[in-house]
């Protein structure tokens, strides 16, 4: 994976694996960080460093999951994320060397309008 991402280091896109992990369970499968480095291409130089420190404020208590995230809930750099990683899983992104299925699929939705929906991240940098 960090060999797609342009703005976060591997460090970082580990961190932010397993936040985005805790907060949408299961969306590791459609590759939300790959998603979220490809929209950091598109921000602004302050915007950009706000995800990075939003993402290293998170650091310590990432790895101990659900719970040791409780106390960071109401921070700015926990809604930051946690916006971030919603829109990665429910935009119906699928990075092109991930598993999936894709959050539509997960959630079951098919209406007809959706379904002719061809998704294509090109704007964001992403092919494949």
């Amino acid at each position: 994976m960090t060999g797609q991402l342009r703005n976060l280091d591997g460090d970082r896109a580990a961190v932010l694996e397993s936040l985005c992990e805790t907060i949408v369970p299961g969306s590791t499968r459609v590759g939300p960080v790959v998603y979220i480095d490809a929209l950091m291409s598109a921000m602004s130089e302050p915007e950009r460093e706000a995800v990075k420190q939003s993402i290293d404020a998170l650091a310590e208590a990432a790895p101990g999951g659900a719970e040791a995230l409780c106390e960071h809930a109401l921070t700015p750099a926990f809604l930051h994320v946690r916006a971030l990683a919603i829109e990665a899983f429910y935009s119906d992104f699928k990075a092109p060397d991930a598993p999936g299925p894709s959050a539509y699929h997960e959630i079951d939705f098919h209406s007809p309008l959706a379904m002719r929906i061809d998704k294509d991240w090109s704007y964001l940098g992403i092919t494949g």
